[in-house]
């Protein structure tokens, strides 16, 4: 993408409601812009990185095994009322009255929605186990919307939901979904950090919450220091092996790791003092086994190998695809701007060119362009008539990874600049290894001269 052709309205100043860094960075590069309280128009750099980050969720529940549906952002009231939900559910749920005088509620969350879905086709054991998921905006009325993205009344949730004969099949479930998780979070760059949580209004026994550690979480967490150590790294998991998923859990649950909701001092005194560490905890999903309580409720039941008919057990599985962005940038970010993560970033790299209108600067952007496009890269060309302070301003605010800077200086003695973002460390190099380098960097393969 050349920038002279791109819709990227970016901001010298930041706007004064913006009171954490990815508001303030993410109104600044051009990312959102806010339609209402808690309410925001996507703009194409912030589409481009939402949609990365949903590619990866897509990834990482199709090698785990579970299946993508799509279900409306407005529900009847009478299957909430059926579950018992309906009033219980409080003032988050915006509800709604149609031309016929229907009750409607524009969608927090789907168990009744899903699980109607499965009482209307699934009859038999021999149908199980069965996960179901989406990708879908949500809607929940919050009294304060503040901090951007990351406390928005509409907002983008991954929310899955398993349907298992049993409690044990059910809990191989749940941890089937936190080692996937775990895979999910790390290719974005992101140690979160799975932690025993409450149920809330959704319910449950079972439950942790995935936080990644920021001085602007909204939770205070405790945790051992020794979890900050464990990668899930390149392991291939089988999601089908129960014993395999339970090794992965305990290894990442084992220590302490509490949100302040579910904190409990007793234990947190077996940790040895030098390990205990306090901090903030920006919630990005939550897992939960929930039993019988919504297909008892709503009858969702199956026949087991006796015959008998049976109430399914269920769980669900959110992520918060909208607010990891947020997430990302808070966790990874520095007083120039953002610093994208190599695998959400909205373009592999930058090209800068230091002095557009010379021949050879523009000739050498052009070739670096062509080559990492058929290669099959998207860099970003910055090819306006700007100054060269300009340039690198806006490259730093967008954040991406890394930037090839082109000069006639540079070219007299056949090379160019590649520069990484996060360390700001600069290696002169021939354009020609300078791709190279970037086309290792993200594993594309290079035709052989």
């Amino acid at each position: 993408m050349r920038l002279s052709r791109y819709f990227l309205p970016v901001l010298k100043e930041t706007p004064a409601e913006a009171q954490i860094v990815s508001h303030r960075y993410m109104l600044r590069a051009g990312m959102i812009k806010q339609a209402s309280a808690g309410i925001y128009s996507w703009l194409p750099l912030g589409f481009k990185v939402l949609r990365k980050i949903e590619d990866i969720i897509h990834e990482e529940q199709a090698r785990a095994g579970h299946i993508p549906i799509q279900m409306p952002t407005i529900q009847s009231a009478d299957l909430w009322r059926e579950s018992g939900r309906y009033d219980a559910y409080g003032q988050e749920m915006l509800r709604i009255t149609d031309r016929h005088d229907r009750d409607m509620l524009f969608t927090p969350t789907a168990e009744e929605l899903v699980t109607d879905i499965f009482r209307s086709y699934v009859r038999s054991y021999k149908d199980l186990p069965l996960t179901l998921y989406q990708i879908q905006w949500k809607f929940r009325d919050e009294i304060r919307p503040r901090f951007g993205v990351m406390r928005g009344r509409e907002f983008y949730m991954k929310d899955g939901y398993n349907f298992d004969l049993t409690k044990e099949d059910a809990l191989h479930a749940y941890n089937r979904h936190l080692v996937s998780y775990l895979r999910t979070y790390e290719r974005m760059g992101l140690q979160a950090i799975p932690m025993r949580a409450d149920g809330g209004p959704i319910g449950g026994d079972y439950t942790h919450e995935f936080l990644v550690l920021a001085d602007t979480g909204e939770s205070e967490v405790f945790y051992d220091s020794e979890i900050t150590d464990l990668k899930f790294g390149e392991r291939e998991i089988d999601f089908d092996n129960v014993d395999q998923c339970q090794a992965v859990l305990e290894e990442f649950t084992s220590r302490y790791a509490r949100t302040d909701e579910t904190h409990d001092e007793a234990v947190w005194a077996d940790v040895p003092a030098d390990r205990q560490r306090t901090a903030r905890g920006i919630e990005v999903g939550q897992i939960f086994y929930f039993g019988t309580k919504y297909s008892e409720a709503l009858n969702a039941v199956v026949q087991d190998q006796t015959g008998a008919q049976v109430p399914v057990h269920m769980g669900s599985h959110g992520i918060g695809v909208s607010r990891l962005l947020g997430a990302i940038i808070e966790a990874s970010h520095d007083d120039k701007g953002i610093i994208w993560p190599e695998g959400v970033t909205p373009f592999h790299c930058g090209i800068v060119n230091l002095k557009q209108g010379d021949d050879e600067a523009d000739a050498a952007c052009e070739a670096l362009y062509a080559t990492l496009t058929a290669l099959g890269l998207e860099p970003l060309y910055d090819d306006r008539n700007e100054r060269a302070g300009g340039k690198f301003a806006t490259m730093d605010l967008i954040g991406l990874p890394w930037r090839i800077t082109v000069g006639p200086r540079g070219l007299k003695n056949g090379v160019v600049e590649l520069t990484s973002r996060r360390t700001g460390e600069s290696e002169e190099l021939p354009p020609e290894q300078a791709v190279a380098r970037i086309a290792e960097i993200y594993g594309v393969a290079q035709a052989q001269e």
